[in-house]
């Protein structure tokens, strides 16, 4: 599947013309917890390899970022309806047709895309003069079970975008006010 999923995705991402010219999609705040509970653990270790190069062997995420990827791990199926619900909302805005694909696919096919393609977004985004940033919020985050990670991650999306225009957003998506 994963040799798949690589094309999928460069299709999903790569084709923003044809992207819907109506309404901006918006995630749930509901949505964006479960897409954020679900995506931690494959994020978490792609900021891991990412930031390898920027952090010191002392830091949290070197000693102890696959430990808390696999923590979070265990929230994944509990989250992964909502996850697939975000996943295909936030895949029908950027590229119908993809998303017509990804709603056709049984959960075993679809769950390694949406984990790449999550990924993949969070690495385009993260610059490794970010990493030790990144590096200390995960360390504090650590504590908490994955879904009050989720949700504080949500939360703070909402209220570090309250000042910005067009409301908190995910990338191109915003966060819907309900």
């Amino acid at each position: 599947m994963r040799r798949f999923a690589v094309p999928l995705i460069a299709l999903l991402l790569a084709a923003p013309q044809l992207a819907r010219a109506a309404e901006p999609v918006c995630l749930t705040p509901r949505e964006f917890t479960a897409l954020s509970t679900y995506a931690l653990p494959s994020v978490i270790g792609g900021t891991a390899r990412t930031c390898s190069a920027s952090l010191p062997p002392t830091a949290y995420l070197p000693r102890h970022g696959s430990e808390l990827a696999q923590r979070y791990a265990a929230g994944k199926a509990k989250a992964w309806p909502g996850a697939r619900a975000a996943f295909l909302k936030m895949s029908g805005a950027t590229n119908p047709e993809a998303a017509e694909l990804f709603a056709t696919m049984p959960d075993d096919s679809l769950q390694p895309v949406a984990d790449a393609a999550l990924t993949g977004i969070v690495a385009a985004k993260l610059k490794p003069e970010s990493c030790p940033a990144v590096d200390r919020v995960l360390a504090l985050l650590s504590p908490l079970p994955a879904e009050n990670a989720a949700e504080l991650i949500a939360l703070a999306t909402g209220l570090a975008a309250k000042a910005g225009p067009g409301g908190p957003r995910f990338g191109k998506f915003a966060i819907c006010k309900g």
